[in-house]
């Protein structure tokens, strides 16, 4: 017969080390599909682009690589191509911008009211963007015809002659953002909607009774208070006009952006390099200048609206 000393009162037994391993790694185990698949889909493209942009790689023969170092970065700088690319990106990202997301804000405002069908125009607002952009591109490539499009229809009417919105460098950038601006001010005034919804009713109620005409409480109130989703639209159509690529493409059919590379964007651009002169280590090299220049416009917004929230937090 053996004896055992009792257990300490309210001493509870330790768990196995297996156990104790687990409930420290188990939390980690939940997010790591994400990490895995963010490493192999992301990341690792990320970084061996990188890589490939420091080497002279033809698409005919990709596993023969031959180190240039900057060599791919320092040809962009010489070629007028790029710089016409670059200043077609930041003049169509303007005339697509801007329009787009006033028009989302004022489509917002206008559906935040009650009307009747709001639940049927709001599902409305997400057609254009549900579209595909290749059958949207198409379209409005037939309304802008020279001949036979219909805005020119339209403009005949008024006594204007016909455009020819895809030979001309400032026509054919609008005709592009025009596209860009139909697709997606639906999708930025749902956004608006939805933050709008989420400002507190009370500060309406509180500049009612102070006098405040429905302008005042829309600079004052609304406003505002949509602040940090104004700062999230701009910076996803900033990202977005960054790397624009299919409305160009499909517009004319053509790689180049026009006979003079009129609405030639970096997308478009490095589409060329790669798959049209078969240089995958110059558009690998151009596709981390849209990175670092999409950093650059996105760090530049997050400063701006930075100072701008300490200095009236500052009043």
């Amino acid at each position: 017969m053996t004896l055992t000393a009792p257990a300490k009162a309210g001493t509870a037994p330790r768990p196995p080390a297996l156990r104790r391993a687990w409930r420290a790694v188990s939390p980690y185990s939940y997010v790591a599909p994400f990490f895995t698949l963010f490493a192999a889909f992301g990341l690792f493209p990320l970084i061996y682009t990188a890589y490939v942009s420091l080497h002279r790689v033809e698409l005919q023969d990709p596993g023969s690589m031959e180190w240039r170092g900057l060599g791919n970065y320092t040809a962009l700088l010489g070629d007028e191509f790029f710089w016409t690319a670059l200043r077609n990106t930041f003049t169509i990202g303007l005339l697509s911008t801007v329009p787009q997301l006033v028009m989302a804000l004022a489509l917002a405002h206008l559906l935040n009211h009650r009307l009747r069908g709001r639940t049927f125009l709001r599902t409305a607002m997400l057609l254009p963007y549900a579209t595909s952009v290749a059958a949207a591109t198409l379209v409005f490539a037939q309304l802008f015809g020279r001949d036979f499009g219909l805005f020119n229809y339209v403009l005949g009417l008024v006594g204007v002659g016909p455009i020819d919105w895809q030979s001309g460098t400032l026509s054919s950038q609008i005709a592009v953002s025009t596209i860009v601006v139909w697709r997606w001010t639906g999708y930025n005034a749902l956004i608006y909607l939805a933050g709008m919804q989420s400002i507190p009713s009370e500060l309406y109620e509180a500049a009612e009774m102070d006098g405040a005409s429905r302008w005042r409480q829309f600079f004052h109130v609304t406003l505002p208070g949509l602040r940090p989703t104004i700062l999230f639209t701009v910076v996803v159509s900033t990202i977005g006009a960054t790397q624009l690529f299919g409305e160009p493409l499909l517009f004319e059919g053509s790689m180049s952006g026009g006979i003079s590379h009129q609405y030639q964007t970096l997308g478009l651009y490095m589409y060329e390099q790669g798959w049209g002169f078969f240089h995958l280590g110059r558009a690998a090299a151009i596709a981390w200048v849209m990175f670092l220049l999409i950093l650059v416009l996105v760090g530049a917004n997050a400063l701006i609206a930075r100072r701008r929230s300490r200095k009236e937090a500052g009043r």
